[in-house]
């Protein structure tokens, strides 16, 4: 990975452009641009995100996963993301999302929120990093056919 410079924006992400470096860059902004996400969805949790966040709000994890999580399939891959409150439409706030503090989870938000970053002008490499690192599975034939397809109607993709 080309590290950031002054102005950040000669960052360019790989797929295997290691976590570590990727949390170097990112952090979990608050500003107007990176909530507009928690205002129309919800980012993914990996594994480690569910004891975290049940920890924090003093629930179970199996509390967690039916009160306040959606699982949701994607490239064949099954992951949690906080549920979306959609009042009848296709998308809507995430359940953590409150409009005078921000996210109620701020301090131990999913690994999808913290590093996604619209502010920045390698927001879009971040997104597309954690697909292809977390939904993506090159040893699930399903999941390779599905984004054969996605790459096929347009989808971006990063470099190896």
């Amino acid at each position: 990975m080309e590290k950031p410079n002054a102005t950040e924006d000669n960052v360019t992400l790989t797929k295997n452009t290691p976590l570590s470096d990727i949390l170097n860059i990112t952090h979990a902004c608050k500003c107007n641009s990176c909530s507009t996400g928690c205002k129309y969805g919800s980012g993914f949790l990996v594994e480690e995100d569910i004891a975290k966040i049940a920890n924090f709000l003093g629930v179970t994890e199996k509390a967690l996963k039916e009160n306040f999580l959606e699982e949701v399939r994607k490239f064949n891959t099954k992951r949690f993301r906080p549920k979306i409150l959609r009042n009848g439409k296709q998308y809507g706030k995430c359940i953590f999302f409150d409009e005078s503090i921000g996210c109620k989870i701020h301090e131990v938000k999913p690994l999808e929120c913290k590093i996604s970053m619209g502010c920045k002008p390698y927001g879009e490499q971040l997104s597309l990093w954690f697909m292809l690192n977390y939904f993506v599975n090159a040893n699930d034939a399903e999941s390779m056919r599905e984004y054969a397809t996605y790459l096929k109607v347009g989808g971006k993709t990063l470099k190896e």
